[in-house]
């Protein structure tokens, strides 16, 4: 079932084309949609590779084998499945992942831990080997096709294709990220509940690809959540081709490495705000801004009890300027507050103060903020200097709309 694009669309970036990667997909008919859903990614040889997991128990073997191979550091290919997650399908699933592996490391001659495969869709569905081979075959012969095409290929409930794209100047070059990711719905942050992927062709050692992915995650993907829950088969994997000709970035002492850390952080929270305004049934992007936490990461699971709040989300669902119910939401949190202490704001205008109404309170301009498409709530808990920002969507009858119709 096909659903509306969402209102908090955006039209999908110009990327050009980087250097050391290509692009193909196929039609491999995990499911009956008519459209391709097989993408295959090319990478040049000496493509460094960092990637960040799900942390859900019941992982699919995609992230279990992605796991173990990041850590040689060198990448291929990616595959990437839609309309079958291959989750909780045991040995037979497995064996799926190792075929797609086998194959593409023995089309291009390179080893099976530098193929990559992640899939998305319906739970406990063996993905099909003999469709998945035969939809790999199909990549492989196909014309390379544009970054646009390659994200509508990986999406199942989205609604429009995600894509974003930065630059930076790194030792006298001008090095590019283009990037694609999906995601729509079973989105909370434990890494990045979503399938993303960050292509650049600057120069960039492994382990440092992995402590800059790393941390741009931590304050992008993992600030975001639509429903509070995280898939089985989650994934974001960056990939360095060097073809930029860079000398490599080992460290922050690298020229350049603060350059292209921002850009990776940027793409990251472009990547990160797209997956919410296309959160299933989303009508709203909000904004959740902690302040005075006792530390950072405090602010963060405050606000992430705020946005995660079906009572918060149907409150702005409705325009109902409720802040009784972010009260409730920073109580719950099991983080430190202090009732007497606690300010609570929506769209820059402070509603409560210090645990108190304001006695001159007036319901009428945040009333008229709530009914725009980006609201933004401010939490001041007065203890701290921590801070964080989250990013939520409301909660209509179009998310259970969309989830009840997930099989059909």
């Amino acid at each position: 079932m096909t659903h509306a694009v969402s209102p908090l669309a955006r039209p999908f970036p110009v990327i050009p084309p980087i250097a050391g990667v290509t692009l193909r997909v196929a039609r491999a008919g995990y499911k009956d949609w008519g459209r391709c859903d097989l993408t295959y990614v090319e990478l040049a040889q000496g493509t460094s590779v960092a990637g960040v997991f799900t942390r859900n128990v019941c992982c699919s073997s995609e992230v279990e084998l992605g796991r173990a191979n990041i850590a040689q550091g060198q990448a291929r290919a990616l595959v990437v499945n839609a309309g079958n997650s291959n989750a909780f399908t045991g040995y037979r699933g497995r064996e799926a992942v190792e075929a797609i592996m086998d194959q593409i490391a023995a089309h291009l001659g390179c080893a099976r831990e530098q193929v990559f495969v992640s899939s998305t869709g319906v739970i406990g569905v063996p993905l099909p080997k003999d469709k998945a081979q035969a939809g790999v075959a199909a990549a492989l012969g196909a014309a390379p096709c544009s970054w646009q095409d390659a994200a509508d290929t990986i999406g199942t409930t989205d609604t429009f294709a995600k894509g974003a794209m930065a630059t930076a100047m790194v030792g006298g070059k001008t090095v590019t990220l283009g990037a694609i990711i999906k995601g729509s719905g079973m989105i909370a942050p434990d890494m990045a509940t979503m399938l993303g992927y960050v292509f650049t062709d600057c120069a960039v050692a492994p382990a440092f690809l992995q402590d800059l992915l790393s941390t741009a995650s931590a304050r992008s993907f993992n600030c975001i959540t639509v429903d509070s829950d995280t898939s089985t088969s989650d994934t974001v994997l960056a990939f360095a081709t060097g073809a930029a000709g860079n000398a490599p970035l080992h460290g922050f002492d690298s020229p350049g490495a603060d350059a292209f850390a921002a850009a990776l952080h940027d793409v990251c929270l472009q990547l990160a705000h797209l997956v919410v305004r296309d959160g299933e049934g989303a009508q709203k992007l909000i904004a959740i801004s902690v302040s005075g936490a006792v530390s950072n990461d405090s602010a963060r699971r405050v606000g992430l009890a705020i946005a995660n709040s079906p009572l918060v989300k149907t409150a702005i669902a409705g325009e109902d300027a409720n802040w009784g119910r972010v009260v409730m939401a920073v109580g719950k949190a099991g983080e430190p507050a202090d009732r007497d202490r606690l300010s609570i704001g929506f769209g820059g205008i402070w509603c409560a103060r210090e645990g108190l109404p304001l006695s001159d309170y007036d319901e009428a301009p945040v009333a008229a903020h709530l009914k725009g498409q980006d609201v933004t709530i401010e939490v001041d808990l007065g203890l701290g200097q921590g801070r964080a920002t989250v990013w939520t969507c409301d909660l209509t009858h179009g998310y259970i709309s969309i989830n009840a119709d997930y099989r059909s």
